[in-house]
């Protein structure tokens, strides 16, 4: 049972309560307070209003849903990074702002989602990880060409692009672990002090 996700968005900026299936949002919530392998097939039926033979009328398995799941989220990323990369200007310094931004904010308004994704990676089959990994590599491999253009230009001076990239997703990644919508700063106060830890960090002036 896909969710369709769609190719573009109006703003990219903007969160809005997603429209999950009683499934996806039941598992969402039992994924994300007990971890996969602490979540039955009957506590999803009972979380979303179904019987046990309902939820595999939708599903064959519990590892379809976990795989389902994970793929909205990952396509909701992906979606809103390409539009990020399209609304801003083609130069490398304003590309690389839009996109670790996007990314910032995505693991700011979809922290259980994002969360869930990072910790049940190890709990998809080898088949499912390796589709969800490659979706995962397309969302690195924005952030690496937008680095090395970067750097060809002369706009960012780090010796180390690819790691430089991959410390910045780190980075925003981990947002999800800790950010509360109630914390001491505000969203632009925070995604602005982020966005120049990631600039330092590709050696460029703020």
């Amino acid at each position: 049972m896909r969710e369709a996700t769609k190719e573009t968005m109006a703003d990219w900026r903007q969160y809005e309560e997603l429209d999950y299936s009683r499934i996806l949002e039941a598992a969402l919530q039992a994924f994300y307070e007990h971890g996969y392998h602490g979540t039955t097939t009957r506590d999803l039926a009972r979380r979303s209003g179904l019987s046990v033979p309902g939820v595999y009328h939708y599903y064959p398995s519990k590892q379809d849903i976990l795989f389902d799941l994970m793929n909205v989220v990952i396509d909701e990323l992906l979606t809103r990074s390409k539009q990020a990369l399209r609304d801003a200007a083609p130069d490398p310094r304003s590309q690389f702002d839009a996109l670790v931004e996007s990314l910032l904010r995505f693991h700011m308004y979809r922290r259980t989602g994002a969360t869930v994704s990072t910790a049940e990676l190890r709990s998809l089959e080898p088949g499912n990880r390796e589709r969800y990994v490659a979706k995962r590599d397309e969302q690195q491999r924005m952030l690496d060409r937008v680095v090395l253009d970067g750097v060809r230009d002369g706009v960012f001076s780090t010796p180390y692009p690819k790691d430089a990239s991959r410390a910045i997703a780190s980075l925003c990644v981990g947002v999800a672990s800790w950010y509360r919508p109630d914390g001491s700063l505000p969203v632009e106060a925070l995604l602005e002090r982020y966005l120049q830890i990631a600039r330092s960090i590709v050696e460029t002036a703020t």
